[in-house]
């Protein structure tokens, strides 16, 4: 019943936070004005409130103080978010250099897993698991600690590639809180499936309701023609879904399912970005959703193709086994990455012509 009340309550939240913050987030000139800011990926003509960030926080944030266990990890996990939050608010407003935000995803994923998330084994698909946690370092800093070197290093990868790639995966309106909004159900679902009577499937299986009530109150204002661009401040919210995500029994083959199409998506633009001789970090207009656009489909229907792919890729998740997680998560690679090739060598002519 909790986790319904998480859910239904994060919704109401954002939703009256959203509508509130548009009337003064316009005020305060936090805008994404396709005049001024030139970034390659801007498809809308007019401009729109960019700090989506700030009320979807807040609907997390209020919901979880009431219905969370403020535990250590609980804590750091929203101070973490905090500071996400805020550097996003400000490259909102002042575009800063995407080195200064990777190194802010690299602190706050430091933060989180110096709490104590971390990856201590992943199951191998044909048998058994593979313990992760065997190398550890002692160390004496506000208390004798250990350090699982490989644990914490996959976790902080983890987290920092899940905040990037959902991130590039708001490229048109309504797509990216959609897609939280069925990665956090699953991710909650399959927290109740495993120990549902232990604590922390307890506190993860609420914070999974609690953002996916919040992305579907912000969707209701970011779908297309939206109201409200999420922003890098949204950050905070990826964040939160990959720590949920790691604690969730470290099941991450349901989560790189889940969220199979904007992962595959963000590996291949870094390669291709890499390829090209240019910085992974640099923005361009090719990613999935900018191809589909070029194909004539429209942002309601781009948005409508991701939750329906991510919506079916979550529930084989959670019926399919390990082995067979793994052959779907190659299967969905050879068929993104090949559709994703085959559309940038069909439309490389338009990409040409746009250039000129």
């Amino acid at each position: 019943m909790v986790f319904i009340i998480a859910l239904i309550f994060s919704f109401l939240v954002t939703t009256i936070v959203t509508f509130i913050s548009i009337s003064l987030i316009k005020k305060v000139g936090l805008l994404d004005d396709p005049n001024r800011h030139k970034h390659p990926g801007v498809i809308h003509s007019k401009p729109i409130p960019r700090g989506g960030g700030i009320p979807l926080f807040i609907g997390v944030f209020i919901t979880g103080i009431l219905l969370l266990p403020l535990t250590k990890i609980v804590i750091a996990l929203f101070v973490a978010s905090l500071i996400a939050l805020i550097v996003g608010v400000i490259d909102d407003k002042y575009d800063i250099s995407p080195y200064a935000r990777f190194i802010t995803n690299i602190v706050v994923s430091g933060i989180v897993v110096g709490s104590g998330i971390s990856i201590p084994f992943i199951t191998n698909p044909f048998g058994g698991v593979i313990f992760l946690d065997i190398i550890k370092i002692p160390l004496d800093f506000f208390g004798l600690h250990q350090v699982f070197v490989l644990s914490d290093i996959l976790a902080m990868l983890w987290i920092v590639w899940v905040m990037n790639m959902l991130n590039w995966s708001k490229g048109v309106d309504g797509q990216m809180p959609g897609i939280v909004a069925i990665s956090a159900v699953i991710i909650g679902v399959l927290s109740l499936r495993f120990s549902p009577l232990d604590q922390t499937n307890t506190t993860t299986a609420t914070l999974s309701f609690i953002i996916a009530g919040a992305s579907m109150g912000f969707l209701i204002f970011n779908f297309y023609p939206a109201k409200i661009f999420p922003g890098y401040g949204a950050t905070a919210i990826y964040l939160l879904l990959s720590a949920a995500s790691i604690l969730s029994g470290a099941k991450l083959a349901t989560a790189i399912l889940v969220m199979g199409v904007p992962m595959t998506d963000g590996i291949f633009t870094i390669i291709r970005r890499l390829l090209a001789g240019r910085s992974p970090f640099w923005h361009d207009k090719k990613h999935l959703h900018h191809l589909l656009l070029s194909l004539g489909m429209g942002q309601r229907r781009i948005a409508l193709f991701y939750w329906i792919v991510s919506g079916i890729l979550g529930a084989l998740a959670l019926v399919l086994s390990s082995k067979a997680k793994l052959f779907a998560i190659i299967m969905l690679l050879i068929l993104v990455g090949g559709t994703l090739l085959f559309l940038h060598r069909a439309l490389k002519n338009t990409y040409d012509k746009n250039s000129i």
